[in-house]
This record gives C-alpha cells, sequence and structure tokens, in this order.
C-alpha cells in the first residue's frame, strides 16, 4: 500500500472509531454533533467505492438531517468512481489539497522564535485560549463551538498531542496531532493568531508538534496544508508531497 492509501485508510479507521459516525451506502460518515465547522464534518468513500445516484442522494439527505454541509474528502485513486458521481450530483471541488509527510529523520529544526513558548495546555483556561486561536485562525467569530476544545483536550490526554503557543505574554498558536494508528498519526488545526503571522510561530509549533508525536512511536506524521505559504513553511521543516485529495461539497440550494 502507499503512503497516500495508509494515510485514506488512517483517516477512515479513526472516523469509524469515532462515537458519532454513520454509514451511509459505501460512505463513512465522520460527525461532530458540537462541532459544526466544515472540516470536521465529512464523508470518506470505501475503497474502490461505486456509488449509485441513489446512494449519493442519501448521503446528501443524511447530512443534511444532521444540519451540516454535505462534503467529502478523500484521494480520487482511492476510489476513483466517486467523484464523477459526485459532480454529476451537482458537488463542487472546493480544492485539490496536498498531502505531506514527515518521516523519523526527516524532521528540521526551524530558527528559534524568542520568547516563543509552548507547552501541553493542561487547565480550562488554556483548553479555551488554544481552541479560540483555531476558532479565529480558521475565520470563525466569536467564541469557539465546545467540540474544537473536546478534540484538543482528547488530544492532550490519550495518545495524540496537544500544544498552546505563548508569545508576548499572550496566547499565539495551537494545534494538535490525532492518536496514532498503524504508526500514523496526523497534524491538524493548527493555527497562529493574526498578531503572530510571519514571525516563525507557525514553523516552530509545527515541529514541536511532529516532533512529539513521533517521539510517542509515531513513523510518520501526515497532514494537509491550507495552501502554497503553508506548504512552503512545513517544506522548511522536512514535510514532502505523497499524493493529493479533493475536498468536494455541495452548497446549500445545489441539486
Amino acid at each position: 500500500m502507499t503512503l497516500a492509501n495508509a494515510v485514506q485508510d488512517y483517516a477512515r479507521t479513526l472516523t469509524l472509531r469515532s462515537p458519532d459516525h454513520y454509514r451511509v451506502g459505501p460512505f463513512t460518515v465522520r460527525h461532530n454533533p458540537d462541532w459544526e465547522l466544515k472540516y470536521a464534518n465529512y464523508a470518506i468513500p470505501d475503497r474502490e467505492a461505486e456509488p449509485t445516484a441513489d446512494d449519493v442522494a442519501a448521503l446528501v439527505d443524511a447530512f443534511r438531517e444532521h444540519e451540516r454541509l454535505p462534503r467529502l474528502e478523500f484521494l480520487p485513486a482511492w476510489a476513483p468512481a466517486v467523484e464523477p458521481a459526485l459532480l454529476a450530483a451537482g458537488f463542487t471541488v472546493e480544492n485539490r489539497a496536498p498531502l505531506l509527510a514527515c518521516g523519523h529523520g526527516d524532521l528540521r529544526t526551524p530558527k528559534p522564535v524568542d520568547g516563543l513558548r509552548i507547552t501541553v495546555p493542561s487547565t480550562e483556561a488554556e483548553f479555551t485560549d488554544a481552541a479560540r486561536v483555531q476558532h479565529q485562525g480558521f475565520g470563525g467569530e466569536g467564541e469557539p463551538e465546545p467540540g474544537m476544545t473536546d478534540w484538543l483536550r482528547a488530544a492532550a490526554t490519550g495518545d495524540g498531542v496537544a500544544a498552546l503557543a505563548v508569545l508576548d505574554g499572550a496566547p499565539a498558536g495551537a494545534g494538535g496531532c490525532s492518536v496514532a494508528v498503524d504508526g500514523l498519526s496526523e497534524l491538524a488545526g493548527l493555527a497562529v493568531a493574526a498578531p503572530f503571522r510571519r514571525r516563525g510561530v507557525g514553523a516552530a509549533l509545527s515541529a514541536w508538534l511532529t516532533d512529539r508525536a513521533l517521539g510517542q512511536g509515531c513513523r510518520t506524521v501526515w497532514l494537509e496544508p491550507g495552501g502554497p505559504d503553508v506548504e512552503r513553511i512545513y517544506a522548511s521543516i522536512g514535510y514532502r508531497r505523497i499524493g493529493e485529495k479533493v475536498n468536494i461539497s455541495l452548497e446549500p440550494g445545489g441539486a
């Protein structure tokens, strides 16, 4: 199995382990009841799935019953028949995102940031600070939803990793690595607060999380960068491209 397919299998396995997931035809849906963020709610097709129009319609109905945007994230090569079926049903490709990975021996130390302190959050205030940085970093307004704080807490207290970066006495960045499955872990939810961007916080925080996950027994940490500029930051600390996934959704008013 290629590393990219191993990553896809990892994402599907972790979704199947989540308590609120559900199945619709050849799809497994990651559902977060306390977290409406679209990136936290999506479906993954079974490998080599060949969904019918009725399967896709049932999936759309299920998302809408759960008051979520019908959305999928997957490697096109994992299930080549899925994307054409979704496009025929009115779905629109959000983007084609590279998958990056970093293993033992790949990680490089970034330039230090004077005064930056990175720790695992432990108090309720620290988890809230970390979740707020993530929430606002991904375009949210107001306070974060409970699901975001729950994810960080689960990562910090389980077999994953969570981190809060503090600079100049203020929360500067946050992120985490999910629980390892077969030696793989995902670095996700990494965000830097607006006043601290372009100061090296993102690279330092990414390297810290990756090093900690690898130190806990992972063989490879993978992630999906938010854009070319972010990809360059990850590449600077040793991440490399291993494949490409499609993010695709059906906007309100679609078929």
